[in-house]
């Protein structure tokens, strides 16, 4: 894989992936925003014909990441799963089985529903609204006055994008990592998703990911 992309804030060390995860390198955390597994599982199951390979990619990607930057936790910032209990899931929890040694937190995101028991059973251990440690917080939406925390807040939810102009009228949209002065959005790491157009202000920060690169702009 491309090299990750330093980046500095609040005095800490931050590494951007290409494979849109975040590392926190002086908590040793892997962070990550909008997995949804089992998401092509649910289309499957409404007739919508995607591939099991969406699915057994985006975990892949994950076991590649886990692998290079050997995180003490992951941390998932929302929308870990899809919807219901499907086939995928069923092989996810294989996976967890193979590194069981490995914490897994969960900030609960609007599409996380499965119940309580199922995510003890496999050891994630689940926060309903927010995680803090030192100068961050994350939670999966940002609330309506980001002012109420005096952290930090990470979130996703809105599978942040780019569009970028080229000749002519051609135009491309990539995803990418937002931060703004007081909050900042991650990337959604499953690539069975879509974009939300970000207008960033001039003093924000972005960094787009494009061809398994991270561009600041």
């Amino acid at each position: 894989m491309q090299q990750p992309t330093l980046f500095k804030h609040l005095q800490q060390t931050l590494w951007l992936s290409p494979e849109r995860c975040l590392f926190w390198e002086e908590e040793q955390w892997l962070i990550v925003s909008d997995i949804h597994f089992g998401k092509s599982g649910h289309f499957r199951k409404a007739g919508i014909g995607i591939p099991q390979t969406v699915f057994k990619e985006d975990l892949h990607r994950l076991v590649t990441q886990i692998q290079y930057f050997k995180p003490k936790q992951v941390i998932v910032v929302g929308d870990f799963f899809h919807s219901h209990l499907n086939n995928e899931i069923k092989l996810f929890e294989k996976w967890r089985n193979d590194l069981a040694s490995l914490p897994i937190h969960l900030v609960k995101g609007n599409h996380d529903i499965l119940a309580t028991d199922w995510y003890a059973a496999n050891d994630i251990t689940v926060h309903e609204t927010q995680l803090v440690k030192g100068p961050f917080a994350f939670m999966h939406e940002l609330p309506a006055n980001e002012t109420t925390t005096s952290e930090y807040i990470f979130t996703g939810h809105i599978h942040p994008g780019i569009h970028i102009a080229g000749l002519g009228k051609q135009s491309l949209r990539f995803p990418c990592f937002y931060f703004a002065e007081q909050y900042a959005v991650l990337p959604a790491f499953g690539r069975f998703t879509g974009l939300h157009p970000i207008r960033p202000k001039k003093k924000d920060k972005l960094f787009a990911i494009a061809e398994q690169r991270i561009v600041e702009l």
